[in-house]
């Protein structure tokens, strides 16, 4: 019988590498950035075209290579960073493993181009699929220049399964910002299709972090310093009062390499305990300077993930760190950011989102019929619903929820047994409805008592009316009285510029005024009396969220982000007559049951439970 094992060609083990270290271009933009930031480059200029698909480029002014260097550069496990074990413990560079070039030649066609300063004339190299096809002299500035063309063109099904153009660019932009942020000091430019998305110029990391994020921030951060034996903790955090309800900008830098940690995470949010509204998150960018020695980066192919040989007092001390930043940074932040940027003097008051007054005028809820309501409707919808929970799980099955969502949907299975027909007494309006902790309505059937999570509800009916809308282009606008400017960060102007037909089509109308300004000329008409600065930003958050937790249509996005932000919240009071609008307006919709992120709007406690109770 032959021999069954084989040594692998070098060009389907460099695939199979590639399937680990290249999954989508975004992980081709971190590698290109993190070898020009190792290059010692002062200027990089990254080029993208249809979301890195059909080209990624990037241009450093660095040493560059020689010719033998730029051949070696393609090889496996060749690298210019390691020598010996002990070097794996004393690193610094941002890479090391020698896998990232040859794993991007054998998935693409790659042209390089490299000039040391001491050469005359650089090289030029051509490679597709891990083949060498062209090598010769050519004359380029000195530096190095990465062209990778026609991603994944050799491996059909891994093209297949990248995202829309909008993910991906959106991956590309945080490995972008990732190292923008790192490395303040070299100044970086992003294009995608010939469009400047971003232009960051060299200086100190309060300066690149207004670039990045927009002037507002000038306002929100204080510096943070703390220094120890085994680690300096150093950056900025956010005031508590400008939390944003998604994590997006939170970032850890280790020996200025971007990682994910929720164990420090963890340390930042213990330190804002109390000090920001439960479900929202600070901004912060921090850097841990430590000794190589006392860490393994070494632990995944992206090296985004850390080990630390003593975890616990790292968090203690990043933890004691953010605790001293919120505590002893109180003078007005100012503009020269050679300065401190700290906090006005402040007492922690957190605002609750919808604990307060509403700023929002629920005249929507009396559009319909003020006479007394008929239930009776909404008793048929029950009435086959021991039948249909089946489907009503499968099809929300299909819909991608948070993981608390989810667990929720798991509820229609014992229901079955609490849903029998049943019929609503003939009673007053003013007594037919009432709030329970301004959370939920409840109202008596015969069965029993119905409840409806008033927010739940109203994101419900509000989602499939945006929907319809987006879907047939049907959108009612009012206009703004005082048309209200919006400062957007470039990632953000793009993302709404790209969508600007689905946004229109809900009611909202913009125009660009400025670089990464927008105008708010009109908002929905469906939505009264509304805060349009602050439902815009909010919508952009919610439609990010959504685009990263998510595999929906951007027309769905839109709908689920627009109706998450201006749904009522717990804490508004709704007259009968509102609470009655509402839970018409709810079993008028063609999934009345759940909330467009899975949650349920409508519960049913029996009778007989209820006599249980007293028994």
């Amino acid at each position: 019988m032959p021999d069954l094992i084989r040594l692998l060609p070098d060009n389907i083990a460099n695939q199979i590498a590639a399937g680990e270290v290249v999954q989508r271009p975004a992980s081709v933009v971190k590698e290109l950035l993190e070898n020009a930031i190792d290059a010692k480059a002062t200027n990089i200029k990254l080029i993208i075209k249809e979301a890195g698909k059909s080209l990624i480029q990037s241009v450093d002014n660095g040493i560059g290579m020689s010719e033998t260097d730029l051949r070696m550069c393609f090889e496996r496990h060749a690298t210019s960073k390691i020598r010996s074990t002990e070097d794996l413990f004393t690193i610094r560079t941002m890479g090391f493993r020698g896998e990232a070039m040859a794993s991007i030649a054998a998935v693409s066609q790659v042209e390089a181009k490299t000039r040391r300063p001491e050469d005359e004339l650089g090289v030029l190299l051509q490679i597709e699929a891990s083949e060498v096809k062209k090598q010769e002299p050519a004359s380029t500035p000195v530096g190095t220049s990465f062209s990778v063309k026609n991603l994944f063109y050799n491996v059909p099904a891994r093209r297949n399964f990248l995202k829309s153009n909008s993910v991906e660019t959106r991956h590309i932009v945080d490995e972008f910002l990732h190292v923008a942020l790192a490395n303040s000091e070299v100044e970086m430019s992003l294009f995608h299709n010939d469009l400047e998305m971003y232009h960051l110029t060299a200086g100190k990391l309060s300066h690149r972090i207004v670039g990045v994020f927009g002037k507002k921030y000038q306002a929100q951060m204080a510096s943070c310093l703390e220094e120890t034996e085994l680690v300096k903790v150093w950056g900025y955090v956010g005031k508590p009062e400008f939390a944003k309800k998604t994590r997006g900008e939170q970032f850890f830098f280790v020996n200025n390499r971007f990682i994910r940690s929720n164990y420090l995470n963890h340390a930042v949010s213990t330190a804002f305990e109390n000090l920001v509204p439960e479900g929202t998150f600070p901004f912060y960018t921090l850097f841990l300077e430590i000794d190589p020695k006392h860490i393994d980066i070494n632990v995944h192919p992206t090296k985004t993930e850390i080990k630390f040989d003593d975890e616990r007092t790292v968090y203690a001390i990043v933890k004691a760190a953010v605790r001293q930043a919120l505590g002893t940074h109180n003078i007005t932040p100012a503009l020269d950011f050679g300065a401190d940027v700290n906090f006005a003097s402040f007492r922690p008051q957190p605002k609750v989102e919808g604990l307060g007054k509403s700023d929002r005028e629920y005249g929507q809820f009396r559009e319909l019929d003020r006479n007394k309501p008929s239930t009776s409707h909404w008793e048929r919808l029950y009435e086959g619903l021991q039948k249909d929970i089946k489907e009503e799980e499968s099809a929300n099955s299909q819909m991608e929820m948070h993981p608390e969502a989810q667990n929720t949907v798991t509820l229609g299975s014992s229901i079955n047994s609490i849903v029998p027909d049943f019929k609503t007494e003939k009673v007053s309006a003013s007594t037919q409805y009432f709030q329970i902790h301004k959370k939920y309505i409840a109202t008596h059937v015969k069965s029993g008592m119905l409840l409806v999570a008033q927010q739940e509800a109203h994101e419900r009916i509000l989602y499939e009316r945006f929907l319809q809308m987006i879907q047939h282009r049907s959108g009612a606008s009012q206009q703004t009285l005082f048309p209200q400017t919006i400062e957007l960060n470039p990632s953000d102007y793009a993302l709404v510029m790209g969508m600007k037909e689905e946004i229109n089509a809900i009611g909202f109308e913009f125009a660009e005024f400025g670089k990464n300004t927008i105008v708010i000329n009109g908002v929905p008409a469906d939505l009264k009396a509304v805060n349009e600065k602050q439902l815009f930003e909010g919508f952009v958050e919610q439609f990010k969220l959504n685009q990263s937790e998510l595999s929906i249509s951007a027309d769905e996005n839109v709908a689920r982000a627009i109706a998450k932000r201006s749904s009522l919240k717990v804490g508004v009071t709704l007259s009968p007559e509102e609470m009655s609008s509402l839970i018409d307006q709810l079993f008028a919709c063609k999934n009345a049951n759940y909330s467009p992120y899975g949650r349920r709007t409508t519960f049913i406690i029996e009778l007989e439970k209820i006599d249980q109770f007293f028994n």
